[in-house]
């Protein structure tokens, strides 16, 4: 974080803390170590953001209101984590969040980093599928540099759905599922994507990038015609808008929690709540591999996050990479 931003984080976070009452421009002065009139270039950059400050000669400064719109300092004010999203990287329109993730990455950005785009130009899913990704969405990567052998690393997609999901029932209590291996669900539609990179040697992890698109305030006129029946959003299923900022917050706080969780405890309460929430679980699927296709029922996931399914004989296997059909479209 560099120190014109870690300056202005610390700023916010004592005008958070102070909501109520003014504090002064000397006091700001003496707590981050700059002159005052360093203080009052600084509102005036929060003012330019959309911030309402209010300024009285005799006792200081208070924020009024903050903009709703998502930037750095908008995420901060109210951002309850500990190193989640501490350093925040907020662009207009990139080709893709991922990309920058790895730029950003090679050159050291710390633990904790977060990309947010309002609009990705040639986003990307899985098998190098385009992700559509306009103004309405919430476009984000995750850089992470997780104490884990990589062999481990496929564990953090499933980290990843689980504690998106637990934010964003938090915030909706909208029923959402779980779809091996990345996505969530809101009925059949796809609400939000996770993709996962990683950057290792043989037996460390350098870095991981969990990215995600979130469909937020899209109306079904939003999509293209081809996705429109397997697409859906926030505020097509709660009939309201939502405020962006608010679940960038939300996302963050719990994957910090669930992410602290998983290296202090391990996998296993997190397969088992990903588990409760999975989509299809108990049910029939169709597998096809390279060399077979039947129809089993899906029976869960592994300590590793593979798939368990019922194999032709009837008996429990282990799948690692299959072409699954979900849905009967």
């Amino acid at each position: 974080m560099d120190t014109m931003e870690s300056t202005r984080s610390r700023l916010i976070k004592l005008l958070s803390q102070s909501k109520e009452s003014y504090i002064s421009g000397q006091a700001l002065s003496e707590a981050l170590g700059i002159s005052r009139n360093a203080i009052w270039k600084h509102m005036k950059d929060l003012e330019n953001d959309g911030y309402r400050i209010d300024a009285k000669r005799s006792q200081g400064y208070r924020i009024v209101s903050f903009p709703d719109k998502v930037s750095s300092n908008t995420i901060r004010w109210g951002l309850k984590t500990k190193w989640m999203g501490q350093h925040i990287i907020h662009k207009e329109s990139v080709p893709s969040t991922q990309l920058i993730g790895h730029e950003i990455a090679r050159e050291n950005a710390p633990n904790g980093t977060i990309i947010i785009a309002e609009e990705q130009t040639a986003g990307k899913g899985r098998m190098k599928k385009n992700w559509f990704s306009d103004k309405e969405g919430l476009w984000t990567t995750l850089l992470l540099r997780p104490p884990i052998p990589p062999n481990k690393a496929s564990e953090l997609t499933l980290l990843a759905a689980v504690a998106l999901r637990e934010a964003l029932h938090e915030l909706t209590n909208l029923p959402i599922g779980i779809k091996w291996p990345n996505d969530l669900l809101i009925g059949d539609k796809k609400l939000c994507g996770i993709l996962t990179e990683m950057q290792a040697e043989q037996d460390r992890i350098d870095y991981v990038l969990i990215g995600f698109g979130l469909n937020v305030n899209q109306n079904e006129a939003s999509w293209d015609a081809s996705i429109r029946d397997i697409a859906t959003s926030l505020k097509m299923e709660s009939g309201k808008s939502w405020d962006k900022k608010e679940i960038v917050q939300t996302i963050l706080k719990h994957f910090e929690n669930t992410y602290e969780m998983y290296l202090n405890e391990g996998f296993k309460t997190i397969k088992s709540t990903w588990e409760e929430h999975a989509f299809k679980i108990g049910e029939n699927i169709k597998i096809n591999t390279f060399h077979d296709a039947w129809t089993g029922q899906f029976l869960g996931i592994t300590d590793e996050g593979a798939l368990i399914v019922e194999s032709q004989e009837g008996s429990p296997i282990t799948l690692y990479s299959a072409e699954i059909t979900w849905f009967d479209r």
